[in-house]
């Protein structure tokens, strides 16, 4: 039996061999291998572990060695894997050779009594051990959720170091996930024509907000397909309100876009005992201090920062302006590729970021330009230095941008089919349903080669948007934006051809009205 632990870095990690020999000296433990100061405390916490365990530590001196040797080992979740091979080591030195004969996982970390307790990243080793052809794993009891959504693997949950030593003689203690699993849906979710959303909650309510009818029928469209979206208007118009309640009409996530997520959430330590899966979209919303690598991540084990942590869910930027200028130029890369490379110390990772950007921003530091019912006191200068944080680039890739009025008392305008969460969510269903069985990713996420064969147009259609160019001067990745949008309002409408009707609506999100300042817009 070879024993494996795992080292988290970044994204993708690395197995570690764990390998224990007994030989004559001063009893002592020695530890080689390039670990850093929690795995070299393990020694003591393992040991005294044993002893607590009714075993018997070896009166041999022992060599723990962690390869490869010059991978650099890091975190707590070797004191189990160590304790295990130290106690393999001395019944095997004592003529027991009952173990299992296949390679093996095993997490976690040790209290002084033996009792283990639970590490981060389960997901991403059981994951990487499986791929590498280990399919026998022991993780701590509070994580075991988490690592049988790995298909293959045969996972054992050990709550104490007495536990997980005789589960190392029997195969009958772990169990398996099998592949006929996958479509299992979480509680609590309601099935809407096959698509499946979170139960509606109070807060997730959009019959609460009146007079906003085009700011939600562009958050509809935005969720049907992927868009990013933008909303300006006065403060206490409602425009965080109705952004806030967007995951009450996001579908769940599908397995394979589950498992990425639960990857790094997992690695990220954010996974609580209960939780298994996560096929809820992730909704995440920095405030306006958060740093570059606080954003994109980083740090000395180059941890996933929000924009990975919002993989295939949601990043939120609540009074956008307000950000760095650095922080909101970064995000421009990432939404273009779906990832980010980080690099530290000669290594380096790549997470995945394919995220939906939602943003509420004032349309100037008074909050009142473009107002029908409030004057603006901001100088045109003052008004120019707000927008330039954001530029014309970053913009660029906002498919749908909707100016906020304050509503009016009684104005239920453009709120047919919207006049709840339930109502809304059927487009949505109509359309994710769509593009699931068409081509498996989001609208907002098509390929050049996918607009020409998805979006094409006929002639009245192409002289429609030929007029919009030459008005707005739309650039060539407005014109994709606007296709794709229009694709995602056909396909909502369960439209075969993208009519006219369908592209006018998507010129009308993606141009703003009122002919606000912003001309980067």
């Amino acid at each position: 039996m070879q024993i494996f632990s795992f080292s988290p870095f970044g994204y993708e990690g690395a197995l570690v061999s764990v390998e224990v020999d007994l030989r004559r000296g001063i009893p002592a433990v020695d530890l080689v291998g390039l670990a850093d100061g929690a795995v070299k405390e393990s020694r003591d916490r393992m040991a005294a572990a044993i002893r607590n365990s009714g075993f018997e530590f070896p009166p041999e001196r022992v060599l723990i060695s962690l390869s490869p040797a010059d991978l650099k080992k890091e975190g707590a979740g070797f004191d189990l894997p160590i304790a295990l091979g130290v106690l393999v080591a001395g019944a095997v030195n004592s003529g027991d050779v009952g173990f299992l004969d296949e390679s093996i996982l095993i997490m976690g970390e040790l209290e002084l009594s033996g009792k283990i307790r639970p590490v981060k990243g389960v997901h991403a080793a059981v994951s990487t051990a499986v791929s590498c052809g280990i399919l026998h794993c022991i993780v701590p009891v509070q994580n075991v959720d988490e690592a049988k959504e790995i298909v293959g693997a045969r996972v054992y949950g050990a709550d104490s170091l007495e536990n997980a030593f005789r589960a190392l003689k029997d195969k009958n203690y772990y169990e398996s996930k099998t592949q006929s699993d996958e479509n299992v849906i979480p509680p609590d979710c309601v099935d809407v024509d096959g698509v499946y959303f979170t139960k509606i909650e109070p807060e997730y309510e959009y019959a609460l907000i009146k007079g906003q009818g085009k700011l939600i029928r562009a958050l509809q469209i935005a969720a049907a397909g992927g868009h990013n979206f933008i909303a300006l208007g006065a403060p206490g118009c409602g425009k965080t309100m109705a952004i806030q309640k967007f995951p009450g009409i996001n579908p769940l996530l599908s397995f394979e876009e589950a498992q990425s997520v639960t990857r790094i959430w997992s690695l990220a330590g954010l996974i609580k005992p209960s939780e298994s899966l996560i096929r809820i979209p992730p909704f995440r919303i920095p405030h306006q201090t958060a740093s570059i690598e606080g954003i994109c991540g980083g740090g000395v084990n180059c941890r996933p920062g929000e924009i990975s942590l919002a993989h295939n869910g949601v990043l939120f930027l609540d009074e956008s302006a307000e950000f760095r200028s650095s922080v909101l130029q970064m995000l421009r890369v990432p939404l273009e590729c779906g990832g980010i490379t980080l690099s530290r110390a000669g290594r380096s990772t790549h997470y995945p970021a394919k995220f939906q950007l939602m943003m509420a921003v004032n349309p100037c530091p008074c909050g009142n330009f473009g107002s029908k019912s409030k004057i603006c006191l901001c100088s045109s200068k003052s008004v120019e230095q707000y927008w330039k944080k954001m530029s014309a680039p970053l913009l660029d890739r906002i498919d749908l941008r909707v100016f906020v009025e304050l509503p009016e008392s009684g104005d239920e305008s453009g709120r047919e089919g919207l006049e709840s969460t339930e109502n809304i969510r059927i487009g949505i269903a109509k359309a994710v349903k769509i593009q699931r069985k068409r081509q498996g990713i989001k609208n907002a996420n098509l390929s050049p080669e996918e607009i020409l064969k998805y979006c094409s147009l006929d002639n009245n259609s192409k002289g429609i948007l030929d007029n919009a160019m030459e008005r707005y001067g739309f650039s060539s990745r407005a014109v994709s934006s606007i296709l794709k949008v229009a694709r995602t309002i056909a396909d909502m409408e369960e439209s075969v051809v993208i009519k006219e009707q369908h592209l006018q609506e998507a010129i009308d999100f993606r141009k703003l009205c009122n002919n606000l300042v912003p001309e980067i817009l």
